[in-house]
């Protein structure tokens, strides 16, 4: 609970901390130099405005005095620090030196009020002083070391203070008593202060370093996809297209089996499947999106017809729409993609026998295309995961194919980007239904 009486800040970040604070506390010094300038000065020129009646105060030479030199003092120390700062690199011992010397000033002056005010008996009024150590121990971080010098030289002045003017024993007692009460306030505020404020350096470097540690995994990650865009997919290419060749020509003899031939192309078809939606994810943002008005009636008619010339029964997908064209601003081989996606999803987990349909039709949100399909459904628990990245909710398909999640985040982000939404409506063993709506072309 008190551990920050003696807290020490961590081993390994403590020479960044001293780095970085060091020039804060400069900072600060210019900071509080100018604020005590500005208040000597406004006092300086209220005092002669109004001389006869100031010049008539108790003690109005020792005001005058501590007025000087706050002024004084506080426009050397403004000068200096900002001099410190404009410098590129002032060593660590320079700036600590001038943290402590104007620690030292701002008590000297603070307590001089207290003190003067105080008719030379400081305990009756430390409410000036202890501005002064507060302002001491909250805007600096200051050392062990550091802090012992300052409270050794609060010490002093109230030794001075006791021994300068006639004062009897009991006075001086409690005066002492008194330094004694700042001294522990200034090291506890002081203590505080800085425990909170390394602890929230080290934490922001220790958020730093995994920042770092996670670009690195990035760049890796990065570095791997790439091994798998050029190294993979063309093998890939290469076992799809002997596959095809060599299927066509088996399709000429109707003795051959050719099942085996089909398990190849299809397995082909889902790695090179897997691999584009790794490419779409770490590709995201990074390659431009550029958007052209596209006939959508158009468009997703040919998405269809390609779907329809790779599959063997026809039947399985069909599209319709109500209107003869509907324009809309699009990414074409993005939106394909995400259509391809969904597409492939209603075909994956349908029978054979059923088809998929597409429509097209226009609505009050702008262009919206339904996919829907009769197949085994969503269940309800795994509809609010459907669109996550690597999705707990992806399931293998009615026949057998292979799903890593990602499909229908891909389609999600691609929708978005075109400043659409997609939404989903789905039944257990009643089908699927997906709505994209995109905006229309304002032109």
């Amino acid at each position: 609970m008190l551990n920050f009486y003696t807290y020490q800040s961590p081993r390994r970040h403590e020479q960044a901390f001293k780095e970085a604070y060091s020039l804060i506390n400069v900072k600060q010094v210019c900071l509080l130099s100018g604020i005590h300038l500005f208040a000597s000065v406004c006092i300086r020129i209220l005092s002669l405005f109004n001389y006869r009646n100031f010049s008539l105060m108790s003690n109005y030479s020792a005001y005058n005095f501590n007025n000087w030199l706050g002024i004084t003092g506080s426009l050397g120390f403004l000068l200096f620090s900002n001099y410190l700062l404009r410098r590129k690199n002032p060593t660590l011992a320079t700036r600590n030196l001038l943290t402590l010397a104007f620690c030292c000033f701002l008590l000297t002056t603070t307590f001089l009020v207290s003190y003067i005010f105080s008719l030379y008996n400081p305990k009756n009024t430390l409410a000036v002083f202890l501005i002064g150590v507060i302002a001491v121990s909250l805007f600096f971080a200051l050392e062990i070391k550091q802090l012992i010098v300052v409270a050794s030289y609060v010490l002093f002045l109230f030794i001075i203070a006791v021994i300068l003017p006639s004062m009897s024993p009991t006075d001086r007692m409690a005066n002492l008593m008194a330094a004694f009460i700042m001294i522990i306030a200034l090291y506890s505020f002081s203590r505080y202060s800085y425990y909170f404020k390394s602890e929230h350096f080290n934490k922001l470097r220790q958020l730093e370093e995994r920042n770092l540690e996670i670009q690195l995994l990035n760049h890796q990650k990065n570095e791997i996809l790439g091994f798998v865009a050029h190294d993979l997919r063309k093998p890939l290419n290469n076992i799809e297209a002997l596959s095809r060749i060599v299927l066509e020509e088996n399709n000429q003899d109707t003795e051959k089996d050719n099942t085996e031939l089909h398990l190849i192309l299809t397995s082909t078809r889902q790695a090179k499947n897997i691999i584009d939606d790794l490419l779409e994810i770490a590709q995201h943002n990074k390659t431009s999106f550029q958007l052209q008005p596209t006939d959508m009636i158009e468009f997703v008619m040919s998405v269809c017809s390609n779907w329809q010339r790779n599959l063997q029964n026809e039947h399985r997908i069909v599209f319709t729409s109500d209107i003869a064209e509907l324009y809309a601003q699009i990414n074409v081989s993005k939106l394909t993609r995400a259509l391809d996606n969904l597409i492939g999803n209603g075909l994956k987990f349908s029978k054979s026998d059923t088809p998929v349909l597409i429509e097209v039709s226009s609505s009050t949100g702008g262009c919206m295309i339904r996919i829907e399909d009769s197949g085994i459904g969503i269940p309800r628990e795994l509809q609010e995961l459907l669109f996550d990245q690597f999705s707990k909710a992806g399931r293998p398909g009615l026949r057998g194919e292979k799903s890593i999640g990602l499909g229908l985040h891909i389609s999600k982000q691609i929708i978005e980007q075109h400043g659409g939404s997609i939404t989903v409506n789905s039944r257990e063993n009643e089908g699927t239904t997906f709505e994209i709506i995109l905006p229309l072309d304002a032109a």
